[in-house]
């Protein structure tokens, strides 16, 4: 998009956000100022950065900032409304995420420089993971949190940024078998430490990207086939130490109603008031799901359906699959194998995961309590997603002075 190309667009976007905003702002007769600010300034950043972006700088394509903004800006009116006390703790995030994101453009626009920051990123990301590990309070089973003066994070998340970059610049410049191995060795050992930490649906997300680096460095199924086959072993013997809590993930998988005010209290909550929503929704503050633990974590789609309507969360579905073909899309023509690798990496994990929440909550799959990718509440979800927005970005032309308009 160049010129006012993009305004329509954002328009549309912003008319958007202030009804859905108006909604958590003005709640029986009193102003919540506190959303009034947040909305202010978030539309201030999206007009902002679009401006400076296509008019500035002259960058072209601004489709993948706009998903996000979108995105993100259903999560702080989810937030608003459900849980308005941490609505500024959520909107730092964003503010966060979205620097982050920034800095990763800057990082990896030069790909020999960002190829030095790949064993500090590597070294890092295990001795966070084993911090963690070692350190971490269990929260609803599993020790993926480390709690610091009062303020909480998922290590797991920031690795995710960790692990793309990793194995895009170790592959990007694939020299020899012992780099393959050196990668495959650190892979490995994040996917055993995340089902050490019990963090199952994470380790399956990490699984899947490493087998999309795998695939789009060598192209060969049968290479594939084998990494799966070794990464199954070891997922096997983790498996084992940890058979009781692997077995309790599936109990009640594909029978949720036999569990009705047990294991599969949220579940069947989820598929009860989200049909009640019907197309257009219940409105903002009004469903019953919100009440329930987690609604605006693992179970936030759910409250989509339920309070914005099956269109809405339809149309939220469809981003992913929408950023997911951008991914690819761009990685086609990019100027380095750097950026191709780490585009379609981000891009599979996004939908990958949009894909294990949205089915795992409607029980079509097992419930692995991973978030919604930029729709669910936690900072350091947020944060993340917005990082690894950079590597679908960094791959398209359009986004560096010269590319394709």
């Amino acid at each position: 998009m160049t010129g006012p190309k993009w305004l329509p667009t954002l328009l549309l976007i912003s008319i958007f956000q202030a009804i859905t905003f108006y909604q958590v702002i003005f709640v029986d007769g009193k102003t919540n100022e506190t959303a009034l600010m947040v909305f202010a300034i978030y539309s201030a950043i999206e007009w902002l950065y679009s401006i400076a972006s296509s008019i500035v700088l002259r960058k072209s394509s601004l489709a993948l900032e706009f998903i996000a903004f979108f995105l993100t800006g259903i999560s702080l009116v989810i937030v608003a409304s459900s849980a308005p006390s941490l609505l500024v703790k959520q909107f730092i995030a964003v503010c966060i995420g979205f620097v982050l994101y920034i800095v990763m453009l800057f990082i990896i626009a030069n790909v020999d420089r960002a190829e030095k920051f790949r064993i500090p990123m590597a070294a890092g990301a295990i001795i966070l993971l084993v911090f963690t590990l070692i350190f971490a309070r269990a929260i609803n089973g599993a020790y993926n949190w480390i709690v610091i003066g009062g303020f909480s994070f998922q290590s797991a998340e920031l690795v995710k940024v960790a692990f793309i970059f990793v194995g895009a610049a170790t592959l990007e410049k694939l020299q020899s078998t012992k780099h393959l191995t050196a990668y495959v060795v650190f892979s490995l050992v994040c996917i055993a430490l995340l089902f050490l930490m019990r963090d199952l649906g994470t380790a399956l997300i990490f699984f899947f990207t490493f087998i999309v680096l795998a695939f789009m460095r060598s192209g060969d199924i049968r290479t594939i086939i084998f990494l799966c086959m070794g990464a199954a072993m070891a997922a096997g013997l983790i498996v084992l130490m940890r058979s009781d809590y692997v077995m309790n993930r599936f109990a009640t998988y594909r029978h949720v109603w036999d569990y009705v005010d047990g294991k599969g209290y949220q579940q069947t909550r989820v598929l009860t008031y989200s049909v009640s929503g019907g197309l257009l929704g219940l409105g903002i503050g009004n469903g019953k799901l919100q009440n329930v633990f987690a609604a605006t974590e693992d179970l936030v789609f759910g409250v989509l359906c339920e309070e914005w309507g099956i269109l809405i969360a339809f149309l939220v579905a469809l981003s992913f699959v929408f950023i997911f073909i951008h991914s690819i899309r761009c990685a086609k023509g990019s100027r380095s194998a750097f950026y191709s690798i780490a585009s379609c990496a981000a891009g599979g994990l996004f939908l990958f995961q949009a894909a294990l929440n949205i089915f795992g909550v409607t029980d079509f799959l097992p419930l692995t309590g991973v978030t919604l990718p930029f729709i669910s509440r936690g900072g350091s979800s947020t944060i993340s997603c917005w990082a690894l927005l950079a590597f679908i970005k960094a791959a398209d032309n359009r986004t560096w002075a010269g590319g394709k308009k």
